[in-house]
């Protein structure tokens, strides 16, 4: 069973909530917008801490370093079985400013050619309403825990 930890980023901004998403690069995703953004997140090995996996892969996704207190929420899974663990903590940051990690792709398929794409093509901030029309359908659970730790 794949399991997967991440990090939701928050903030406030003029007294209303907002959450931090990334969209994934590469081909398959970029023509697709609601339903495919997630919070940075990736996979972890079994005997590896979770939070540090999932610190780690903020900073790969993101090139910013996590830190703040970390309000651990309760897990998901994904329809295609995957289990997320997720802790939410209050920060900031310009989504222009990112830098991801690549991944090598043959791209066109079948082609023989091998191309780079970032793990994260783009980021942004969401109110929770807009938050849960472009995250991926799986992850919605991860936003309702968050607006009723937060209070809002």
């Amino acid at each position: 069973m794949k399991q997967s930890a991440g990090l939701v980023m928050y903030r406030f901004k003029e007294g209303r909530l907002e959450l931090f998403l990334v969209h994934p690069g590469g081909p398959f995703w970029a023509r697709k917008d609601e339903g495919a953004w997630s919070i940075p997140k990736g996979e972890y090995l079994p005997g590896e801490d979770p939070l540090e996996a999932a610190r780690r892969e903020f900073t790969e996704e993101t090139g910013l370093v996590a830190q703040g207190d970390f309000l651990e929420l309760a897990e998901i899974r994904q329809p295609g079985g995957k289990r997320v663990k997720a802790w939410a903590f209050a920060g900031d940051c310009d989504p222009s400013a990112l830098g991801s990690n690549t991944f090598s792709l043959e791209w066109p398929p079948r082609s023989g050619r091998t191309v780079q794409f970032p793990e994260v093509d783009r980021a942004g901030w969401f109110e929770p309403g807009a938050a849960r029309v472009k995250i991926l359908k799986g992850q919605v659970p991860l936003i309702d825990q968050l607006c009723l730790l937060v209070h809002h």
